[in-house]
């Protein structure tokens, strides 16, 4: 054998150790391998989510429906149960004005006319002793603490009888009048507060033969004479609803001065103005006269008349 056959033996018995030492190694990495390092096996199947611990779709957690995937993270709240809902929370009614206001009978319970009837005011039924308080902060503007009506004469000025009227830090004037007494101490001028008691409700003034009441006005400040704009000049009651029910701080401020620029501080009296005269036919005088006569007797309190009566003018 020639030197050059030696040399190609040995080449070629080396590069077959190479072979062979690549296909031990290969096989001792367990891959096998196809064309161009193509695995031959089949890949992993992905982990599904909806499987057991085994990745068994039927083995998913108990109270998942068959065939159905559960959310990662909710296979234990199929059994917790939703708490009770909280109350609603309270939304304060808007603030319409710098004022607040009270219903102008306090502890009672009342009944009142809702639309104009001859004079724009309201008879607010209540029980008597009921309390009639200020409806808002204010200075006393008048006291009247004698009953002078008389059936006989019927002045306009005296047919509210006791009552008790302010002029609120809004500028308006509110009368609270058939009062069976006044709060003892009341002084013009006296300053007072929203809800502070001025007097009990009664039937005193033309309210004689009626149950007790609250007469109820608003207008604004005129001199005694004008005693027709002090009994009512603004319609009382969507206020009174407000105050009692939905918004303590509705104000009639603004209509009030709006119809007092539109009539004039002292407008004409033009409905139930006059009296009766002095020498008129003495019928009520004897009437008065015959009921003084007879003794008294315990009677019940007369229950309010329906929201339809028309009350005291």
């Amino acid at each position: 054998m020639d030197t050059l056959t030696q040399v190609e033996i040995m080449r070629s018995g080396r590069l077959s150790a190479v072979v062979v030492g690549a296909v031990l190694l290969a096989g001792g990495c367990g891959q096998a391998t196809g064309v161009a390092g193509v695995s031959m096996r089949a890949p992993a199947m992905a982990a599904d989510p909806s499987a057991g611990p085994t990745g068994d779709p039927s083995a998913a957690p108990s109270g998942t429906p068959a065939g159905t995937a559960s959310t990662p993270g909710t296979e234990h709240q199929s059994g917790v149960q939703r708490p009770a809902a909280a109350d609603p929370v309270k939304v304060p009614p808007p603030k319409v004005s710098k004022y607040d206001y009270a219903f102008p009978v306090k502890g009672c319970k009342t009944n009142y006319q809702r639309k104009l009837l001859i004079i724009p005011k309201t008879t607010i039924w209540a029980a008597r002793g009921c309390s009639f308080v200020a409806p808002v902060d204010g200075v006393i503007d008048e006291v009247n603490i004698n009953n002078r009506w008389k059936p006989s004469t019927d002045v306009g000025s005296d047919r509210e009888g006791r009552f008790v009227s302010i002029i609120g830090e809004d500028g308006v004037r509110y009368l609270g009048g058939h009062l069976d007494s006044v709060t003892e101490g009341l002084t013009p001028g006296a300053k007072v507060k929203a809800g502070q008691e001025l007097g009990k409700v009664g039937n005193t003034g033309n309210a004689r033969d009626t149950a007790p009441n609250l007469y109820f006005a608003i207008s604004w400040k005129t001199g005694p004479a004008y005693w027709w704009v002090r009994r009512g000049m603004v319609e009382p009651w969507d206020y009174l609803d407000a105050w009692l029910k939905g918004n303590p701080t509705l104000s009639p401020k603004e209509e009030t001065f709006k119809l007092r620029r539109k009539l004039g501080e002292t407008p004409a009296c033009t409905t139930l103005c006059s009296s009766r005269s002095a020498s008129s036919p003495p019928q009520e005088e004897d009437k008065e006269k015959e009921r003084k006569k007879k003794p008294s007797t315990p009677t019940q309190t007369p229950t309010p008349p329906p929201l339809n009566d028309t009350g005291t003018l």
